[in-house]
């Protein structure tokens, strides 16, 4: 494992608490970050095959943020070469297509760079991307 090749400690891990653990504790601590969403390493956002470079990785990033400044809880901004795939819960839809908040959003991702703005209406699911393998 890279993280052992690289001398890295995880004092959570070692104390053999699980992710829920973890959070129940942080939320008994008074903790801000108790119930933050999980970030799965940018890299995943890209179908299988795509050029990852930097200029790509800044465009989801800043997608991304715009969405959770926005108020959205769980999101992921999937990048097929110049179009952006939005994941977000179903029950913030409605959210996303209000007035005002769909021309924000089309506008910067656009600013961005991407060609076509597009809500997966499928929802936020971890390993999306996965579904091509099948």
């Amino acid at each position: 494992m890279a993280v052992k090749e690289l001398g890295v400690s995880s004092p959570l891990r070692a104390a053999e608490l699980n992710k829920q653990e973890i959070r129940e504790l942080s939320k008994e601590l008074g903790l801000s970050t108790w119930n933050k969403q999980s970030f799965a390493c940018l890299s995943s956002r890209f179908v299988y095959g795509e050029t990852i470079n930097e200029e790509k990785l800044g465009m989801v990033e800043k997608a991304e943020q715009l969405l959770l400044d926005l108020g959205f809880y769980q999101v992921r901004v999937r990048i097929h070469d110049k179009m952006a795939r939005i994941e977000i819960l179903p029950s913030e839809f409605e959210k996303l297509l209000a007035e005002g908040i769909r021309e924000k959003v089309y506008n910067y991702f656009k600013e961005l760079g991407f060609t076509y703005v597009t809500l997966d209406l499928g929802g936020y699911r971890t390993g999306s991307m996965n579904e091509t393998l099948h």
